[in-house]
């Protein structure tokens, strides 16, 4: 039986650093953060995205396509305990994920191109993964690195969070590299502040938001991320 999507709404704005500590400090007085966060409340997400022989999800997004998707890996304050292939999926101002957990062996041979490592996976988003990477040369493009503070509400499912620091891997493509030295990707210093709710949000959250003072905004980290790349990112890689 095939697991139906949920989609849910998802708002992004960049926030400079008085932004930022001014919503912060409201939240902090209605909702808790995230129980995967450090002492500071904070945690480390490291991501590879894939992208296909012609960029599809890049120049997708850069023509500002309201129906698209896209693949990558993501993983958790540098650990390899826990590994996820995701495939976003954006419906207009929706959104909605899909996930199957990998091994960091299998992580490391797709990265390698081996495809084959998926053959006989019951994951149907694997299948998938296998498919693109067989008939349409998908293949691991760019590292995105950043440092994520978050905040939830049990009413309406909402989650806040703030991308601080988001650098990206360049040319390399392993997330375990030892030499992997993650640059600054965004020249101002800002955050990327993402608002993601089912239905609605409620007031106390809007109000500590104050959201009709922000632009909301693309902000697409894959797409700031991969400007870094020596190749064209409009051509085949």
């Amino acid at each position: 039986m095939v697991k139906k999507l949920k989609f849910r709404n998802e708002m992004k704005y960049y926030v400079n650093y008085h932004q930022y500590y001014l919503i912060r400090h409201r939240l902090k007085h209605f909702l808790k953060q995230d129980t995967h966060a450090d002492h500071k409340g904070e945690y480390h997400i490291r991501s590879v995205y894939f992208d296909d022989i012609e960029n599809k999800a890049l120049q997708e997004k850069q023509a500002g396509i309201k129906n698209r998707h896209k693949y990558r890996v993501r993983l958790y304050n540098r650990s390899d305990s826990v590994i996820h292939f995701e495939k976003k999926i954006k419906r207009n101002t929706f959104i909605a994920k899909e996930r199957a957990a990998i091994s960091r062996d299998t992580l490391e041979r797709l990265i390698d191109n081996e495809f084959s490592v998926l053959n006989g996976t019951s994951s149907p988003l694997l299948k998938e993964v296998r498919h693109e990477m067989k008939n349409r040369l998908l293949r691991p493009k760019v590292i995105v690195d950043y440092i994520r503070e978050a905040f939830v509400a049990k009413e309406g499912n909402v989650r806040i969070t703030f991308d601080k620091d988001l650098r990206t891997g360049l040319n390399k493509i392993n997330p375990f590299d030892p030499d992997l030295l993650p640059v600054k990707a965004l020249d101002e210093p800002v955050y990327i502040m993402e608002v993601k709710f089912d239905e609605y949000i409620p007031n106390y959250v809007r109000d500590a938001l104050q959201l009709n003072g922000l632009q909301r905004q693309a902000a697409s980290k894959y797409t700031i991320c991969r400007k870094f790349t020596k190749s064209n990112a409009w051509e085949d890689q």
